[in-house]
């Protein structure tokens, strides 16, 4: 019987090989002839490629990839400084209309064709291009991001002591005249910091001395002194130990980008153990991460929970919770306050980076990736804010212990991680169990994403040369090898301004314009209808036809990319060249950044020029098939394609893609006419 012919009683044979050169069609056939359902011999659907072990690992991969550092440093601060409470509004109206429309499309779109995010713009030929600017994005981040695993792992490392934290004192090498705790001292010893930072016994000085300090003697003798008033004349200018530690004694801060001095070969150190991490975890591909991120994901919430316990035990911690979410409702008319929202919704979900769609590419096709929109966006965002509960417990125990106003405290981003906090948990009984706890928990955080993205440019690689996938490890090796080399540049004496540098260039509104692409190839080029009859074929008309389902579609193609249009819009017109806190970039680092958003952007308007010129016939002729899917575009299991032709057949669209493609001259016609009766999800459909 010929593979592509109807059995008599108008069922479809299926076949477990993938879609491939040189598949026979009578391998593998059962004593009946026809060939075993895909992965009904308790292997892998997916023979060639591989599928996850079980859906908990799929679960578990996209929540360790989804939640990672910024749920814990960005979005506490970003929430602060934009209304408090008053932030969630915003935030979750564009978790609504952009974060979770865009996470089930790109769940769907790779589960599907189980393709990385190169592959899966066979679907429409002409947007390739934002397949190659994902793996470039990913291929930027992945270096600098590892360099900020990289600080957690020599904190977590210096966290191991019996003594004092090394970020406490102002006794260490690097250690300033400025630090800020000299004063502290000076005032335990009844002495006061002069204009020309020395220490003076107060009993030294005269009454004059005294009034121009704005300290009063209160008893006869100048025995003792009234010193409420006083203040510290160089007060601008002390540094925090914990900065001072941050500065000088991890980063040997130059000062200047341009002044990249030495290697810190403590850094390189940890770089190095970061990258040989990665690798040990992939080198199996999804087999070996899949079970990695239990531990990756879970933790985590172990860690917050227990630091959340120990900081609702400390004075001033309730004041600094209030901090978090009084809100402020007059932030909510000022445009920054949605854009702000809209791009850290981006980041949270980890949407348009391509580390989506290709986690979901390893799913069995029956996966219900509908469910799984759902879930994880929103465990996303309510660890953000449970994160944010964490951190600002803590910040406010170190207000109080300061005496200070908790904004007085609060630092951005990596302020936040690796100087305010760290001095916070300074203050804590046992500090150094503390401290090892929390950047190991950040470690966890970062490695659980890191891994997602490095997986996102190995498969790329794989998927679009084939004869690869044999020797993944030596891909997989040789990214790490190159990668690591590059970000040496980021452990020299400049090289946090290098990690600036990247962070605010390499993916920041691309990631918006990949996202508005997707919208714009899926729901008006591929066609909104077809999309829907491809998810259908795989979770079933009980999904499809929930009244629900019809937010998606409407999102797709019209509310989320007028969302994405505005956010853009407002980035650009007031677009501000990006700092490193109080340095402003030289402009041969802007011209830099602006390199690497183009090495990402470029992509997709030489992908469409390539496109256009390899088609033949006239302008609109070409132009319709560099729109039009390619033949080999669908289901990678010849079974899978052939209910998705009779999906599409009864619903009124067409199947993206040949029924065959390596045999659809010869196929002879097959009947149809058949109705589709929608087949069961796996056991993994839990809904």
């Amino acid at each position: 019987m010929h593979p592509d012919e109807a059995v008599p009683n108008g069922t479809v044979p299926e076949k477990q090989l993938p879609i491939g050169p040189g598949v026979n069609d009578n391998h593998m056939m059962e004593s009946n002839g026809v060939p075993p359902k895909p992965g009904a011999d308790g292997g892998d659907e997916n023979q060639e490629r591989g599928n996850w072990s079980n859906h908990v690992e799929f679960m578990m991969s996209c929540v360790s990839y989804a939640v990672g550092l910024g749920n814990v440093w960005r979005f506490p601060y970003l929430c602060y400084s934009n209304g408090g409470g008053a932030f969630l509004i915003p935030y979750c109206i564009m978790l609504a209309f952009a974060g979770i429309p865009l996470f089930f499309l790109e769940l769907s779109f790779g589960q599907y064709t189980s393709s990385g995010p190169i592959s899966v713009w066979r679907s429409v030929p002409m947007l390739k291009g934002v397949g190659y600017g994902m793996v470039v994005c990913s291929g930027l981040v992945a270096i600098y991001y590892n360099v900020i695993i990289t600080y957690t792992i020599f904190y977590m490392f210096k966290s191991m002591t019996i003594y004092q934290l090394p970020w406490v004192g102002c006794h260490h090498e690097w250690n300033t005249p400025y630090c800020s705790e000299l004063v502290e001292e000076c005032f335990a010893n009844n002495g006061i910091m002069t204009a020309n930072n020395t220490c003076v016994p107060m009993e030294n000085l005269n009454e004059e001395q005294l009034a121009s300090y704005n300290i009063t003697a209160t008893t006869a003798g100048n025995s003792t002194f009234f010193t409420h008033n006083y203040t510290d004349p160089l007060a601008h200018e002390r540094v925090r130990p914990s900065e001072e530690y941050y500065r000088n004694g991890v980063l040997h801060d130059s000062g200047d980008i341009s002044k990249s001095g030495y290697v810190i070969w403590q850094l390189a150190l940890c770089l190095l153990l970061a990258w040989a991490l990665e690798f040990v975890c992939l080198a199996k591909g999804v087999k070996s991460s899949g079970k990695v991120v239990y531990f990756t994901a879970i933790f985590p919430y172990c860690v917050l929970f227990i630091l959340l316990i120990r900081g609702l035990t400390l004075p001033g911690s309730i004041e600094g919770i209030k901090f978090f979410i009084t809100p402020r409702w007059e932030l909510l008319t000022t445009p920054k306050v949605w854009k702000d929202a809209a791009v850290q919704i981006f980041y949270s979900l980890s949407v348009s980076w391509g580390g989506l769609i290709t986690l979901s590419s390893y799913n069995t096709f029956k996966n219900n990736c509908y469910r799984d929109a759902l879930i994880v966006p929103v465990l996303n965002c309510a660890t953000s804010i449970f994160a944010g509960f964490v951190i600002f417990s803590i910040l406010g125990f170190m207000a109080h212990e300061l005496k200070k106003e908790v904004g007085e405290v609060v630092a951005e981003q990596f302020g936040l991680a690796f100087i305010a906090y760290p001095e916070a948990i300074a203050r804590l009984p046992i500090s150094p169990l503390w401290a090892f706890l929390f950047f190991f928990m950040l470690i966890t955080l970062g490695l659980g994403s890191q891994l997602c993205i490095v997986e996102t440019v190995i498969t790329s690689i794989t998927d679009n040369f084939p004869r690869l996938r044999n020797k993944k490890i030596f891909v997989l090796g040789g990214f790490c090898t190159i990668s690591f080399l590059l970000g040496l540049n980021c452990v020299t004496q400049a090289g946090s301004y290098w990690v600036v540098l990247m962070d605010k260039y390499a993916a920041d509104f691309a990631l918006l314009i990949y996202g508005l692409c997707e919208c714009v190839g899926l729901a008006w080029i591929y066609g909104v209808r077809r999309f829907i009859n491809d998810i259908r074929t795989m979770c079933g008309n009980r999904v499809v036809e929930q009244p629900f389902f019809k937010w998606f579609p409407l999102n797709w193609c019209a509310l989320t990319p007028a969302i994405l249009s505005f956010v853009l819009l407002f980035n650009w017109i007031s677009w501000e060249n990006p700092t490193a806190g109080d340095y402003e970039f030289p402009g041969w680092a802007h011209g830099f950044g602006w390199m690497m958003i183009m090495t990402s952007l470029i992509w997709i308007p030489l992908n469409m020029l390539f496109e256009f010129i390899r088609a033949d016939g006239s302008p609109m002729e070409r132009l319709k098939q560099m729109t039009k899917p390619t033949p080999d575009w669908g289901p990678a299991l010849l079974a899978h394609r052939r209910e998705a032709y009779d999906v599409h057949k009864q619903y009124g669209t067409e199947l993206g893609g040949a029924l065959d493609p390596h045999s659809e001259k010869s196929q002879p016609p097959v009947d149809y006419s058949v109705k589709y009766v929608p087949a069961k999800l796996d056991e993994s459909d839990m809904a």
